[in-house]
């Protein structure tokens, strides 16, 4: 059996659909159901809530979070990068 290694683009994909949260270098998080990403590692969430410091800021239906912000991303339930 070969275990193929996966990069964090293909972890991704595989998540497009399930709740996220997006931990941006400025410490803001960003939670929403991921919608897409592209190879820039740009991400578009929906249903996003805006946290910082834990407490909930604003809400945005959609959200683009530019790839060149981002620091973490992570599956609420399971796991993170």
């Amino acid at each position: 059996m070969s275990l193929r290694k996966q990069t964090p683009s293909d972890f991704l994909k595989q998540i497009i659909g399930r709740p996220v949260v997006v931990k941006l270098n400025s410490g803001v998080d960003y939670r929403g159901v991921l919608a897409c990403l592209d190879g820039y590692m740009n991400i578009a969430i929906e249903q996003t809530e805006e946290y910082v410091n834990g407490q909930l800021k604003n809400k945005y239906g959609d959200a683009f979070l530019r790839g060149n912000n981002g620091c973490s991303s992570q599956n609420r339930k399971l796991w993170s990068v």
